[in-house]
């Protein structure tokens, strides 16, 4: 079973190697992809002087919806004539609303790709789609850093921490695990008192295994101050194009001020991040 619904939310023109990713992917999957442009308000109504309100937020929602159309006018020209099945909508939302907004259209796709969600220059609202993606639509995320070609992930990392996010992760990325000519398990200082005992990873990777997952396990230790760094460094190390992690084990809220795994992997990643929660 592949992933035959792919949906990108594009919010700017900018974008464009975001979309060619996802339509790599689509290629790649023989699946229909569903292209969706944004238009943000970022007004915060109840800070405008008493009188000036619904002045003020119309003009907002109208450039707004400006925005999105051009936006949708623009994705319609570049995929006319592509060979794969695409379909393109576009909507207005103010910043809080995105979540609702954003999770409706997650939930009934196998796979989103996103470009990086802390980049402010070229995605400013990439942070509160993925979060709203993940959490409010349970949808698998693809981050990816910049183009990508369609065979990649040849070589995939699994980061495996005994996490239910992590154990979902892969569940999620069946498909690009079962197609890779080569998946590590990795495992960073793991826990002499953990379930699995003497030999982390073991009973994960033999789930993989009989999934068809020509997948081994790799025990590090921890060398670096993040454990982000050491899944980097490793990735580097045997070549991997793509990682498959679990999503913010700690809370939002925690990885904002204190920062995680998750948060320092998506700031730094030079190769494809898959995410799920």
């Amino acid at each position: 079973m592949g992933y035959k619904s792919i949906l990108t939310i594009l919010t700017e023109t900018s974008q464009r190697a975001q979309l060619d990713a996802a339509i790599a992917i689509a290629r790649r999957e023989d699946a229909h992809l569903d292209v969706f442009c944004l238009g943000v308000d970022h007004t915060q109504n109840g800070y405008f002087y008493a009188g000036a309100s619904a002045y003020v937020f119309q003009e907002a929602i109208d450039k707004a919806m400006a925005a999105a159309g051009e936006l949708e006018d623009k994705v319609r020209a570049y995929l006319e004539g592509k060979d794969l099945r695409w379909s393109v909508d576009s909507a207005v939302a103010q910043l809080g609303g995105l979540s609702t907004l954003i999770g409706m259209r997650a939930r009934f796709s196998d796979l989103v790709v996103l470009g990086r969600p802390y980049d402010r220059e070229i995605n400013p609202d990439g942070e509160a789609l993925t979060e709203a993606a993940l959490f409010e639509g349970s949808a698998p995320v693809l981050i990816v850093p910049g183009e990508i070609s369609e065979t990649f992930g040849t070589r995939i990392l699994v980061a495996w921490n005994q996490s239910n996010e992590a154990l979902v992760a892969a569940r999620r990325a069946l498909p690009f695990l079962q197609a890779a000519e080569e998946v590590e398990v990795t495992v960073v200082d793991p826990s002499p008192h953990s379930a699995e005992g003497a030999e982390p990873g073991n009973t994960f990777c033999q789930m993989l295994t009989r999934q068809g997952v020509k997948a081994d396990v790799a025990v590090l230790a921890r060398t670096l101050p993040k454990i982000s760094e050491i899944i980097a460094r490793r990735a580097t190390e045997i070549g991997a194009d793509m990682i498959v992690m679990g999503a913010y084990g700690h809370s939002r809220f925690r990885q904002a001020i204190l920062g995680g795994a998750t948060r320092n992997m998506l700031e730094t990643a030079n190769i494809p991040v898959f995410l799920a929660r």
